[in-house]
């Protein structure tokens, strides 16, 4: 029974632990994703061989744990907290979004009007004292690692939308860089048009797509 009970729990985590190698994932989100196998694994070991015990409570506890070890990938500190905080003030009228996400990442949206003009991929005025109080955040926080995502509208080929979009978030990079952050903490991608925040239908929806999504986390240790 206890074999079976073990079989369970391995299965739940290679399942899980499977989703760490998509190279359709930011380093970030690996980190999540390994929580979340690592907690399968363990929830259903200690499912499994709990008082009254069974195939079931091997599954329900392959699950919790996988939603509690999630979390684990990524912790959010005081540190972290501090830094929402400050880029809130450093961003507060301009339109810029902060926001703690579900994995416990820093997240900054950042819309065309500040960021990009259409078509283009080089960094508009308004944007750089975003980037240069968030610059100073991440030299205060060296343990962090950063995801860069650019997006477009829908106007336009494949083509054209996917390179923009990872120059976009390489011109971003390069910005930071340029202001004392190490390029090797940064992860760039680009999703062209295929993630719309908005409807492509008209000009405003457009504007609301073209745009710059940074993502900060503090990855758990051990």
């Amino acid at each position: 029974m206890y074999s079976k009970l073990t079989k369970s729990a391995a299965a739940a985590t290679i399942v899980l632990m499977t989703a760490t190698g998509c190279a359709d994932m930011s380093a970030t989100q690996r980190g999540t994703a390994t929580g979340a196998g690592i907690g399968a694994g363990l929830g259903g070991l200690i499912g499994g061989t709990t008082s009254g015990g069974g195939s079931g409570r091997a599954t329900r506890g392959a699950v919790i744990g996988a939603a509690a070890g999630a979390v684990i990938g990524n912790i959010w500190s005081k540190r972290m907290e501090a830094q929402k905080q400050q880029m809130e003030q450093a961003t507060q009228g301009t339109g810029v979004q902060v926001s703690q996400t579900a994995d416990n990442r820093l997240k900054l949206e950042i819309p065309s009007d500040i960021s990009f003009d259409t078509g283009r991929s080089d960094i508009k005025g308004n944007f750089q004292p975003i980037l240069q109080r968030f610059a100073s955040t991440l030299q205060e926080n060296p343990n962090t690692n950063v995801v860069i995502i650019g997006h477009t509208d829908s106007t336009g080929s494949d083509a054209i939308n996917q390179p923009l979009s990872v120059d976009r978030a390489s011109r971003t990079r390069d910005y930071l860089a340029g202001r004392g952050v190490n390029p090797n903490r940064i992860t760039i991608e680009g999703r062209g048009s295929r993630e719309p925040i908005a409807s492509n239908a008209d000009a405003s929806g457009k504007a609301r797509n073209r745009r710059v999504e940074i993502y900060v986390a503090e990855p758990a240790q051990g």
